[in-house]
């Protein structure tokens, strides 16, 4: 897995375990499942800035999502 790939995975699933919190949270049950999410969403992410060289500019983000992106469309 390259790093682009792993920023936009991280990504995604960081933004998608906010809303299972507030959905958990706000019925009154233990959000288990967005706190794996997030703790995925935040390995995922961290090892992709400590992986490239150089790491990450926060301009560079929006390439790293559209090059993913423009990759997995055929």
């Amino acid at each position: 897995m390259d790093t682009d790939l792993a920023l936009v995975a991280g990504l995604a699933v960081g933004a998608i375990a906010i809303p299972a919190a507030i959905s958990a949270w706000s019925e009154g049950r233990v959000p288990r499942a967005a706190a794996v999410a997030v703790l995925v969403a935040g390995g995922l992410v961290i090892w992709a800035l400590t992986a490239k060289p150089g790491g990450y500019t926060l301009a560079e983000v929006p390439e790293a999502v559209i090059a993913v992106v423009a990759r997995l469309l055929p």
